[in-house]
């Protein structure tokens, strides 16, 4: 079966959210891109007190001072396409308050026809936990866990209860209700967000950074699902950022998925030996306009598919 590919959509500070995030998405879904993505990251502390990721001293990207919302995005998007599944890789869940976020993810999905993959992750920024976090940064896996509760309670049928610790429903009618339950992926790197995954979500939402370790994982992935007595199949979208080139990356110190687009295609191929389902590509972030965006996913779209991805 052929790995299905998705984009990263444009939500960066040098793009024209109204006019480009449609007209990119229009642009993928006519290349054959068969998904279409967005992420979120709601401030951009300065100066910074925590590096990226948490990691000490790693800057934050300059194109993350200015990031639109991505449920608007993707709304965006779906008024734009057809066919293309419209997914969040990720929201940081503990950002939301549940009931809303359910509710939002369902209305969504009613008026796209079904196309809604809900990627759900924790974050890791103390900044956007004090300006919108729900739960202190130290619940977070809680806060998580309560709000894929909500959501299966939510896009259930009615009528609808549920009572934890940030959320109480009386029993209700809530609706719209999403076409087919939405798919619940989780980026899972630690043994506790593994097991939640495997007990909890529908798939796996990983970050390519090299192809062997993504192996590993994906093995011991399945490995704790048959463990854990898991029987439905983990679906899997692999995300992969990409710093692209005009030239060939000629360092010994190049990252997966930096330099050309040849060097990006002759990773994809060696991630996709892995065989997860679908890689996601987020282009975004170096290129200058959604023109460039087109033109470079087009042409990582042929190659890729050309080298048998």
């Amino acid at each position: 079966m052929t790995t299905r590919l998705g984009l990263g959509l444009p939500q960066m500070r040098q793009y024209a959210i109204g006019r480009d995030i449609p007209d990119v998405a229009r642009a993928a879904e006519a290349t054959g891109y068969e998904s279409l993505w967005v992420f979120e990251r709601i401030l951009y502390p300065e100066p910074a007190r925590q590096g990226l990721y948490g990691i000490p001293g790693m800057p934050w990207p300059d194109g993350y001072r200015s990031v639109a919302d991505p449920l608007v995005s993707l709304t965006l998007a779906a008024a734009a396409t057809s066919t293309a599944r419209l997914g969040t890789s990720v929201l940081v869940a503990p950002l939301h308050v549940p009931f809303q976020l359910a509710r939002s993810l369902a209305s969504l999905d009613a008026a796209s026809g079904g196309r809604v993959v809900a990627g759900l992750g924790t974050g890791w920024s103390h900044d956007e936990y004090a300006a919108a976090g729900v739960a202190p940064f130290e619940r977070r896996g809680r806060v998580l866990d309560e709000l894929i509760e909500v959501c299966r309670a939510v896009w259930g049928p009615d009528p609808v209860a549920y009572e934890g610790e940030l959320t109480t429903i009386a029993p209700s009618v809530v609706g719209p209700k999403p076409v087919r339950p939405v798919p619940i992926l989780l980026p899972a790197s630690s043994p506790k967000a593994r097991r939640r995954l495997v007990d909890r979500a529908d798939g796996w939402m990983p970050v390519g950074m090299g192809a062997e370790p993504l192996k590993r994982q994906w093995a011991q992935l399945r490995e704790l699902a048959e463990e854990r007595g898991r029987t439905e199949p983990l679906q899997s979208v692999l995300r992969v950022n990409t710093v692209r080139t005009r030239e060939p990356y000629t360092g010994d110190d190049r990252r997966p998925f930096q330099g050309s687009v040849d060097q990006i295609v002759e990773d994809l191929v060696a991630h996709d030996e892995v065989g997860l389902d679908e890689i996601l590509i987020d282009l975004q972030g170096p290129l200058r306009d959604a023109e460039e965006l087109k033109d470079v996913a087009a042409e990582v779209y042929e190659k890729a598919r050309a080298a048998g991805v």
